[in-house]
């Protein structure tokens, strides 16, 4: 196998930061992007048919609060949900959110999938964890086995003993006019991860050799009950001028680039979720970011599986392939 090591990007979007905290015995984690300190106004699409989130309400366009100031991503299903009560007292004491008498209280946003069966099943991400998640958060940002990411896996149609480690992902684009949208993902689809050229990553055959097609599977009738084990959980940041309303335009478009790498998406096992967060600095046709959404999101997903590395038992893309060459190698000899 691949020797570890880190896979890093840098944020280039002003006042945006992310920062992770993993469990790396349990096989779980969190991921934390925090807008910047007067926050964003955002939105949010859930697709899916198994999700778990916090303060998704409020984003909808007739709730009162304009702005929040953190979406948390995290391991460990609906017990992952915790770690956003840390995030909430990282921001409180540096004074970030809406005073109320002699509080300050953030609007923190977030959403969990099920990593539940790699590592430790008792191993969640908790208040601690999102409390050092935000405290880390940074322009440098992990990829790949990384916070929510880090027991993620891909390919669960044919069970989870076949599936291939997944991970978090980053992509960035910039446009015209000083526009920038970012896309942070964490990658655990039933499904499989699918390029131009191909399955990356996904349910894997007997012999744990080659990707079994979910297109096929599909046509032939096959059937799983994997329900609430899978999810792909995102954001998109952007600096650009948008409402309530059009960030969850944004998200809708943000979910075509799961459609574009992911097959099959949104399905009953699935607990597909985007956000958006907007800082308002720069005017930009809103369908130009919903596409650039939709562009970084599908090669964020990309990112994901190409950047992690086999762990808990799970394959990597990247090893499936070295493993490959190998056997032709050895094949051709």
């Amino acid at each position: 196998m691949t020797a570890r090591h880190e896979h890093v990007q840098t944020i280039g979007i002003s006042g945006f930061s992310i920062g992770t905290c993993e469990d790396q015995e349990g096989i779980t984690g969190v991921s934390v992007i925090l807008a910047p300190r007067e926050g964003a106004c955002a939105g949010v699409d859930v697709r899916g048919c198994a999700p778990g989130t916090r303060e998704t309400d409020l984003l909808k366009p007739d709730k009162t609060v304009q702005k929040i100031h953190a979406v948390v991503l995290a391991g460990g299903s609906a017990f992952g949900l915790d770690a956003a009560g840390g995030v909430m007292s990282y921001l409180s004491e540096k004074g970030v959110g809406f005073p109320v008498g002699d509080v300050t209280v953030p609007i923190v946003c977030g959403a969990v999938l099920f990593d539940l069966c790699i590592g430790n099943s008792h191993a969640y991400p908790n208040r601690h964890m999102g409390y050092l998640a935000a405290e880390r958060a940074s322009k440098r940002i992990k990829t790949g086995n990384a916070g929510a990411g880090m027991g993620a896996t891909v390919g669960k149609l044919l069970g989870f003993d076949k599936s291939m480690k997944s991970g978090v992902g980053y992509h960035e684009l910039h446009g015209a006019g000083g526009l920038s949208v970012g896309a942070y993902v964490a990658v655990n689809a039933c499904g499989e991860i699918f390029s131009a050229s191909g399955a990356e990553a996904g349910a894997l055959n007997d012999t744990h050799d080659r990707i079994v097609s979910s297109h096929e599977l599909m046509l032939n009738g096959y059937r799983r009950n994997l329900e609430g084990a899978n999810t792909t959980i995102g954001c998109i940041l952007t600096n650009a001028v948008l409402t309530k309303a059009e960030c969850r335009v944004v998200c809708g478009m943000a979910h075509d680039g799961y459609a574009l790498a992911i097959r099959p998406v949104h399905t009953s096992m699935d607990g597909d979720t985007v956000f958006a967060m907007a800082s308002g600095k720069v005017q930009a046709a809103l369908d130009t970011v919903g596409y650039m959404a939709e562009t970084a999101m599908k090669q964020a997903i990309l990112d994901a599986v190409r950047s992690a590395e086999t762990l808990g038992g799970m394959i990597s893309a990247s090893d499936l392939r070295l493993q490959k060459r190998e056997t032709q190698n050895n094949l051709d000899k």
